[in-house]
Parts: C-alpha cells; structure tokens; sequence
C-alpha cells in the first residue's frame, strides 16, 4: 500500500455539481468546488464511530 503522507485532491460531480474531495493525514474534506468551506470529517472520528457527531456538530456550527 502506499501510505498517505501528503494532502491528494480529485474532483467529483455529485448532481450536476462539482466538489473537491481532498484526503490528507488528517481526514478527509468535501466542499463545492470553488469554495472553502465544506464537510470535514477526521479518521479518529470515523473509527471511533463519532463520525455522525462530529458531522452534526460541524453543521450546527456553520449554521450560526
């Protein structure tokens, strides 16, 4: 396998629309392509199994 040390971008087209996926060490990131704001997720939230609360709690605050 070939470990991810560094940040990889694709695009991808959901509906009609286009979005930057990035993956780093980190975790992982979904916005609209062109913006920077987006959908973050950590991997220690996904193998925790907090994904679900972290996703919620992410949005609850960009809604402020």
């Amino acid at each position: 396998m070939t470990p991810l040390d560094k940040p990889l971008k694709r695009e991808i087209e959901i509906d009609g629309v286009a979005y930057t996926l990035a993956l780093d060490p980190q975790g992982l990131r979904l916005a609209e392509k062109g913006h920077r704001r987006g959908v973050e997720l950590r991997w220690k939230d996904l193998v925790s199994g907090d994904a679900a609360l972290a996703t919620a709690l992410q949005a609850s605050l960009e809604e402020r």
